[in-house]
């Protein structure tokens, strides 16, 4: 087994001035056991920790680094802005650059709003919605994740799964109380949401592929319904694609399978790993915010100049054609390889595009409970197998694995090698 001992001696650090000795609950490893390992660099597919132990590297930052870790023309691109300045309070060109890539790729975001982070983003989409609507009630499925925002803190997933807490102290009850969660994948319950609620529910927001409580893919006519129902009704739906936005398509889950959200949520890959969120959608919506509206939203370092670079860096690699066709071929090979590996009575083995999980449930996994039903001692048991082979997956089972550009077929078999032993 490699040693970790500086990476056990900067966590002990670290829980001197850090709640749990981290800036971000699933980083603790809680739900996995032991010391997290602090990564040092990292190149590629590949980062390096504080020991010096090098892993393969399927964490990818919760997925902005598509392109893999430190790409030159993402690096380039930062150090040139970075030269020039770091934030000014005010308009630059590039924020308009990457807007107009995001509009291209994503032609429902007629206009956006850069923020900082997928939560500020989901945050205002739903004050937008709100105020857009004169409604007060919002639907969300369980499982789903959306940020911590007080009143998105009902049967929530990743983190909140990671640690068993069905939602959030410091939250009064007050503050989710127009706040209604249903099963993942349930029209019906959703159909009976909206009749016990005529009117009332301003818009259903939904990760259109779950990737918070695993990766749990939508059947077949669910978003379509969704799209139905909330077109019925005269409310809003709002896909948060702060996952899947660049990462399942191009066009993110919108584009790939096919349905026209009234806004949209992105983060993580439109900022090549630095801080970022953005919210966008019909122009008639858009223009209800301040300036030009009541709804209002600022924030300070809002379309920093670096995360611009950053972002149109890598949106411009992956307008390349046949990107996504390499990634996804490539991402087939591997998951037909551990497909090979997994029993059906004991496993479920869930993709999409280049996203997946291993769940140690019976499949196929198709909402919260289901996902809660996976055997989280035996995930934990390959987790600590993989990493002492030099493969860095999810510390949680409630998260999914990311698979980018920079990933090889060589490392690919060899971790397809290293999961049959650990299933063995």
């Amino acid at each position: 087994m490699p040693s970790r001992d500086r990476s056990a001696q900067a966590f002990r650090d670290a829980s001197d001035v850090f709640p749990g000795g981290v800036n971000s609950p699933v980083r603790a490893y809680k739900s996995v056991g032991g010391s997290p390992v602090f990564l040092k660099k990292g190149k590629g597919a590949v980062v390096t920790d504080v020991d010096g132990n090098r892993y393969v590297d399927f964490v990818q930052s919760w997925g902005p680094h598509i392109l893999g870790h430190s790409p030159p023309s993402v690096v380039r691109a930062v150090r040139q802005r970075l030269g020039q300045g770091t934030s000014f309070g005010a308009p630059t060109l590039e924020e308009t650059v990457l807007a107009r890539q995001i509009r291209d790729a994503v032609p429902s975001m007629e206009k956006l709003r850069f923020v900082n982070s997928g939560t500020e983003a989901v945050m205002s989409a739903l004050r937008l919605a709100r105020g857009a609507t004169g409604r007060k009630f919002v639907l969300k499925f369980d499982g789903c994740y959306h940020g911590h925002a007080d009143f998105l803190l009902v049967q929530a997933g990743s983190g909140l799964a990671t640690a068993g807490l069905p939602d959030s102290g410091g939250v009064p009850a007050e503050f989710t109380a127009f706040t209604i969660s249903v099963p993942y994948n349930d029209l019906a319950a959703v159909r009976q949401a909206f009749a016990s609620h005529p009117g009332q529910i301003a818009a259903v927001i939904v990760e259109p592929v779950a990737a918070n409580m695993g990766l749990v893919p939508p059947v077949p006519g669910f978003l379509e319904g969704l799209r139905d129902v909330t077109a019925a009704d005269g409310s809003l739906l709002i896909f948060d694609e702060v996952i899947t936005g660049f990462r399942v398509a191009l066009g993110g889950a919108q584009g790939r399978f096919g349905i026209r959200p009234d806004l949209t949520t992105l983060g993580k890959i439109i900022g090549g790993g630095l801080p970022v969120g953005a919210y966008g959608g019909r122009r008639d919506l858009m223009d209800q915010l301040a300036p030009l509206g009541p709804v209002y939203q600022a924030g300070t370092l809002s379309g920093n100049p670096a995360a611009m670079a950053a972002g149109t860096a890598v949106l411009k690699e992956l307008a390349k054609p046949g990107f996504y066709d390499r990634l996804e071929d490539k991402a087939s090979v591997y998951f037909q390889a551990l497909g090979r590996l997994v029993d059906p009575a004991r496993h479920s083995l869930q993709t999409c595009a280049s996203l997946y999980t291993l769940f140690f449930t019976p499949g196929p996994v198709r909402d919260f409970g289901q996902a809660k039903a996976s055997d989280t001692q035996q995930y934990t048991r390959v987790f600590w197998s993989l990493l002492d082979e030099g493969v860095l997956t999810a510390p949680s089972q409630f998260e999914a694995n990311f698979l980018g550009a920079a990933h090889t077929p060589q490392q690919l078999n060899r971790v397809a090698q290293a999961y049959a032993r650990a299933l063995g």
